[in-house]
């Protein structure tokens, strides 16, 4: 008369079904992940490649011989100038870290009234922000050079520095970044007592770290890479940045020193990729929340 005892259900994780409509945006998603990432590889690649291999052609994606020469010509090539190439690294790297720290501050200050408090005219702000994200910076090259010039700043760091920071982006994301922040919370704080600074500095800032990464990443970037700027703003070699460091090297260069040229780019863009590994992850969390979609 036993009966059959049934198996108790074993506790563990539930195992998860994997999909052909799953299987088959992943293997989308890494095939575009690996063409993405060829330009970098090839970019490495041609870092280390001897003069020999940068003359053939049809061009080989990898290389057959690596050698370090590219990178001891660029030294060479460097040492030659009256400036230090250290000077180029700290210019771009002072610009940058400046333009990127301005620009979290003040686009934070400014966002937060936009997104969360009434007052006259707001509408019209935020639709000349919008408008002005469709205009390139080359169409205002000219009127700033001429307003930089007449303030004197022409050949200083004020040059690089402040027209970067009026940038429209950064406050056109921290504001739709805050702007979903629940007005309860801030209103039940207000009831607290708390004063609008307070809430400002223990409420929004605290929520804004991820919006904060996404903005450095994409303001160092553009910052970093700029050359046009320091191009038309400066006149001496010592207030050039790395970029147009480079790009002076490469231009009207002989064969020779092609792969220093190579190498030159190899070093520039280190940088500009690590402080992306670092704050991608931030990223689509910004994205998402913010509802910005590219």
């Amino acid at each position: 008369m036993s009966a059959k005892k049934r198996k108790a259900p074993t506790r563990g994780k539930a195992v998860e079904r994997v999909t052909t409509g799953q299987i088959v945006i992943y293997a989308i998603l890494t095939l575009g992940a690996i063409i993405m990432s060829l330009p970098i590889v090839y970019m490495i690649s041609t870092a280390f490649k001897p003069v020999t291999e940068l003359l053939l052609y049809p061009p080989r994606f990898l290389v057959r011989v690596p050698t370090t020469k590219n990178f001891s010509d660029l030294a060479l090539a460097m040492s030659s100038t009256d400036t230090p190439f250290i000077r180029y690294i700290f210019n771009s790297a002072f610009v940058s870290t400046i333009v990127v720290c301005g620009t979290i501050i003040l686009a934070t200050l400014a966002a937060y009234p936009l997104a969360k408090h009434k007052f006259p005219g707001k509408e019209f702000i935020f639709n000349l922000i919008v408008s002005a994200l469709m205009i390139s910076g080359h169409v205002t090259m000219i009127p700033r050079y001429l307003v930089i010039r007449n303030t004197g700043w022409i050949d200083t760091y004020y040059a690089l520095i402040i027209p970067a920071l009026a940038g429209s982006y950064g406050l056109f994301l921290m504001k739709q970044f805050i702007e979903p922040i629940p007005n309860e919370m801030l209103e039940s704080a207000k009831m607290d007592g708390a004063s609008e600074w307070k809430i400002f500095t223990h409420i929004i800032l605290p929520l804004c770290k991820p919006a904060w990464a996404t903005l450095s990443i994409f303001t160092f970037i553009g910052t970093w890479n700029d050359f046009f700027t320091p191009l038309i703003m400066t006149k001496s070699d010592s207030m050039k940045t790395l970029p147009l460091a480079m790009r002076t090297i490469s231009d009207g260069t002989t064969i020779a020193r092609m792969g220093a040229a190579a190498a030159g780019s190899f070093l520039t863009t280190i940088p500009v990729i690590l402080v992306f590994i670092f704050f991608q992850r931030y990223v689509v969390e910004t994205m998402t929340y913010s509802g910005m979609k590219g």
